[in-house]
């Protein structure tokens, strides 16, 4: 077997690149903006390497690819489904792993405290590839932190070319992230890129779609061709502004988002159907009745009534989203909006019931990534292929 260490040449859809002892640690905040969003949510997110992937060409048939997962275990939880490696070659899946071994990181979601494991590093293997030279792409897990360590392969890899695809810079919540799909290749971002022909740079940051100035910076500041935000729900279920904030909150990370893309087809995605939040407010929780039945669900803990008060349902952000868009597209002809209800709405709900009363399973991922290929992508125009 041929040793390759990772290089940046190698790894798509990362924002950063960490060198470590042993190799690369993808991020998707600069060092920067993660020194300003000193939180452990997001720390843990944006270290999850969602739509990032190793390309590289070959005729190997055997590949391995050496890692150092980071594995979380909530206590008092079920356990977590192990993260996922999708091996596409030529485009088409062609194996799908897991790695054991690495750091298992414990939370105790009663006292919010963790403890570390260090571990060794894992390797996910894959045989039986077709011997003739092919583009692989390996998506790495988007639940767990990866450190790359090195490639083995049965011949020969080289860098693979640059590719002429328009580039999608999306940012969004848990849904975006891909929390409860199967792997790494099927959140629905993965899907819409991969129907639609686009490159893709997955933002969506588990519990962090807050309108964090930091994140309309980074946004700002990377390659993209088209670009969309879903908001809203993270707003919510952190129950973390009221509509006085929202609005003007939106209006700056739409501006920041300008400020280095002043002409680039952008797209506001207003939130899916979720019962729970639709008119009641924040905050989420855990629903205790759940864990005690060993099943993870969640549950609004607002009350209605304060709505009066400013406080944020999904149905009020969808009214100002569209409102806000609205307005803005008189000046803004390439600014425009989606309702996040044509991707999953009441229809859906009752066909694929959100399982945990909050994120979508892997079915309805397709669902939705299948429907954002044909009716979001169309709102941006016509993107010509880059050269």
């Amino acid at each position: 077997m041929i040793t390759t260490p990772i290089t940046a040449d190698l790894v798509r859809g990362a924002v950063e690149l960490e060198l470590t002892a042993h190799g690369l640690l993808p991020h998707r905040l600069p060092a920067w903006a993660r020194a300003q969003g000193n939180d452990p949510q997001l720390t843990m997110a944006e270290g999850q390497p969602s739509g990032v992937r190793v390309v590289f060409r070959t005729r190997a048939a055997v590949i391995e690819l050496v890692t150092a997962p980071t594995k979380l275990v909530y206590r008092g939880a079920p356990p977590r489904p192990q993260g996922v490696y999708d091996l596409y070659a030529n485009g088409v899946l062609a194996g799908r792993q897991s790695v054991t071994g690495g750091t298992t990181v414990t939370i105790d979601m009663a006292t919010g405290t963790t403890e570390a494991e260090p571990g060794e590093p894992g390797r996910a293997r894959f045989e039986g590839l077709a011997p003739t030279l092919k583009t692989v792409e390996i998506w790495l897990p988007f639940n767990e932190k990866t450190e790359l360590i090195e490639l083995r392969t049965d011949e020969p890899i080289e860098a693979a070319p640059s590719v002429d695809r328009p580039r999608w810079l999306h940012h969004g919540s848990s849904i975006s992230h891909g929390s409860n799909t199967a792997s790494p290749s099927t959140t629905w971002p993965a899907i819409a890129a991969r129907r639609a022909g686009f490159e893709l740079t997955n933002l969506g940051l588990s519990g962090s779609a807050l309108l964090d100035p930091f994140t309309a910076r980074t946004m700002r500041d990377l390659p993209a061709d088209v670009i969309s935000v879903k908001i809203g729900i993270n707003v919510v279920n952190a129950d973390l502004m009221r509509l006085r904030a929202f609005g003007p909150a939106v209006h700056g990370f739409l501006d920041t988002l300008r400020e280095g893309h002043p002409s680039t087809p952008l797209l506001v995605v207003s939130p899916i159907l979720c019962p729970i939040h639709e008119d009641t407010p924040g905050p989420g929780a855990f629903d205790p009745a759940a864990l005690a039945e060993g099943r993870v669900s969640f549950i609004a803990t607002g009350n209605p009534a304060d709505r009066a008060a400013g406080k944020l349902t999904l149905t009020v952000i969808r009214e100002e989203l569209a409102r806000i868009v609205a307005e803005r597209a008189q000046t803004d002809p390439q600014l425009s909006y989606l309702d996040g209800l044509e991707l999953y709405g009441e229809a859906d709900s009752a066909a694929h019931p959100l399982p945990d009363q909050l994120h979508p399973d892997a079915a309805t991922h397709q669902v939705i990534g299948e429907r954002f290929a044909d009716k979001g992508f169309p709102l941006l125009g016509p993107i010509p292929s880059r050269v």
